[in-house]
This record gives structure tokens, sequence and C-alpha cells, in this order.
């Protein structure tokens, strides 16, 4: 695939991360030294996943055969030609199908924070983007179109069929507006671990290095204590504490999730409310109100329990620059805590550093 550069009509905002010249050598990249890449980027939950497919290849398997079979159609190109009939690309003729030509597009998948109504279901959004490569005002590829899902793609082929062309400029819903506020950052994050310079030009979200490794040390669990107790907590007992937390952190896998159950213990001394799953508003009202000190009342529809009370709670603590969270214990209670809402995004990166599970309600 030769790639030309051509000044009009195309996706190539000179200040937008999103655009030809950012994608083309990270396409270059996956083409030409390893296809498929898994790292971290700082803020986006868990691992982000970028891996270069290719019509007809990619499906040239049995369960590929099936699902394209079950979408009904006979083989891969019928599928692209109908992704491309969503994007406004030209389609593929008999004739150029009967050459047997490979056409590549970047998949790159990661999670971002929930919408509204995930909330009330879910812990964190799958986003995946895929980019297909066109024409604009050229006879060679200088352009991409960008198809985009918020679903597992438990059916890769009707996964990619689902998938809804997204306008960069115009996102039509908050899962979109999220995906590519995230999307920008994962960009950034590919370029920086690949080695791939970006143009001056581009206004980044961020000037750090999103790749950057942070060794955990016992200084990772004291931040990480300070954070979840907003520094209510003395010093001395953070220090021996944080020793604790690390010796066990470098114990054998197997073992250490074993010794994490103990860390539960101390965590809920230290301003937590232990709650069986099922609860009740006036629970929430009372124990949320001792964790911060003040008095926490909050609307909410008539039988209204548990889970779904998260949003009116989390409406009300955030008027006072709190979010509720609790930490996995990998059993059917509740063990919640109130963060500052600041200190949200950090807390949920040491919470991956040290393996000590938090989650976002």
């Amino acid at each position: 695939m030769s790639f030309f550069s051509n000044l009009f009509g195309r996706n190539n905002d000179p200040k937008s991360i999103i655009s030809f010249d950012v994608i083309e050598p990270i396409y270059s990249y996956l083409y030409n030294q390893q296809s498929d890449v898994e790292f971290k980027v700082k803020g986006i939950q868990e691992n982000v996943n970028v891996n270069l497919f290719f019509f007809p290849g990619s499906f040239d398997h049995e369960e590929g055969y099936a699902e394209i079979k079950k979408a009904g159609f006979n083989n891969s190109y019928e599928v692209l030609n109908e992704l491309y009939k969503k994007m406004n690309i030209s389609t593929l003729s008999e004739e150029i199908i009967q050459e047997g030509l490979e056409y590549d597009f970047i998949h790159i998948q990661f999670y971002s924070e929930p919408t509204a109504d995930e909330k009330k279901f879910f812990k964190r959004s799958i986003k995946n983007f895929i980019i297909f490569f066109c024409c604009t005002n050229s006879l060679e590829i200088n352009d991409f179109k960008l198809l985009y899902s918020g679903r597992h793609f438990f059916d890769y082929t009707q996964g990619l069929l689902e998938s809804e062309v997204i306008d960069v400029g115009n996102p039509k819903n908050e899962s979109q507006e999220i995906g590519l506020r995230d999307f920008k950052v994962v960009l950034q994050g590919i370029c920086q671990y690949l080695n791939i310079e970006i143009p001056e030009t581009v206004e980044l979200l961020s000037n750090e290095n999103l790749i950057e490794f942070e060794e955990v040390t016992t200084k990772t669990f004291e931040e990480f204590i300070n954070l979840v107790s907003r520094g209510d907590i003395d010093k001395k007992e953070i220090k021996e504490q944080a020793t604790v937390l690390f010796e066990n952190y470098k114990k054998p896998e197997e073992d250490y999730y074993d010794a994490i159950e103990g860390h539960f213990e101390f965590f809920e001394g230290i301003d937590a409310w232990n709650s069986d799953w099922k609860f009740d508003p006036e629970d929430a009202e009372y124990f949320i109100s001792e964790m911060i000190g003040e008095d926490l009342n909050f609307e909410y529809p008539e039988d209204t329990y548990s889970h779904d009370l998260f949003p009116y709670i989390q409406s009300a603590l955030e008027k006072r620059g709190f979010e509720l969270m609790s930490y996995n214990t990998n059993g059917d209670n509740y063990l919640f805590f109130v963060a500052n809402k600041n200190d949200v995004g950090r807390i949920l990166e040491l919470s991956e550093l040290t393996k000590i599970e938090i989650d976002q309600l």
C-alpha cells in the first residue's frame, strides 16, 4: 500500500492528532515491523491493543468463514464492500476482487470510563476504533475513515458490520465523545511507545510521557494510602503500613492475592464503609456522612436501593468535590471509601501498579 500526500479535502488537520500524518507512520510500523502491540497508557484503564488486520487474510479461518456466512455474505470482500458503502468509499468491482489483493485496516481497542447510563451496569466501557484507508482527490492512498463501536466484538465480523462511522469533530452521543477524548490520548501513547515523532503543529492533550515506566516502591504505597484516606492518617502509620504492603507486593503472584485479603482490614480502619451488596439509602446517607465529616442528603426515586443509588450519591458528592469508590474485595460486599474527585485518576493508576483493585461506581 503506497501513501501519497494530498492537501485537499482529507483527514489531516495539522492541529489534531487524529490525522493522516500521525496515523500513516503508525500503519507503517505495524506493516513493516510488528502487526500487533499491547501496552499501558497513563490515564487509560488496562492495556491498549493495536492490531493490523487485512481482508481477506485475517478472515481466512474456520471461525471467520462461519461469521461471514452467518452475516449473510459469501466472502470477506463482500463484507469489506458493505463497510465501504457505510464509509462512502468506492466499493471493489468483481474484477478487482478476483485479483485477490489485500486491504489493510487498523483496529485500536481500549477501555474508558462508562457513560452515565453504562455506570448503572459497568465499571468501564470498551472502545473500538477501526481505521480504513482510502483516496481523496488522489489516485493513491492518502486518507482514512473511522468506524467506532462501544461493544465487545464476540463475533468479529458482526462487530465490524455494526460499527458506526464517527465524525471526529461532531460526536453524536456521550459514548463517542468519551471515546474520541481518550482516542487522542491513546494515539499520543502509541506514537511515544513506537518512537514515532508527532508533528509540532499537533495540539497534545498531555505534555508528559504517557508510556514512562513507573517503578513500584514503598513510596507508591505511601501515596496510595494517603490518597484513599484523603490525608487523614498519621504519617508514621502510612510508612509502617506501606512497608507491609510493599513486602506483600514482592511475593509471587500466586501468594500475593492471598496476602492482600489482609489489606482490607487496614483499609476499612482508615475511613471506609463495609457494606453488604444490598443497602438502603438511609445507610448510604449515614455512613457517607460519617466518612466526609458532614451531612450528606441526596434525592432519589422511591424504592431505589443498592447500586441503583450510585448516580444519585455521586451527583451529591460531586458538588462537594468527592467521588464514592470501592475496594474490590472479590466478594459479595462493598468496601466503600470517598476520594477527592481530583485524585480519582491517580488512584486508579496506583491501583493498577499496586494490584490493589479499585472500582469506580
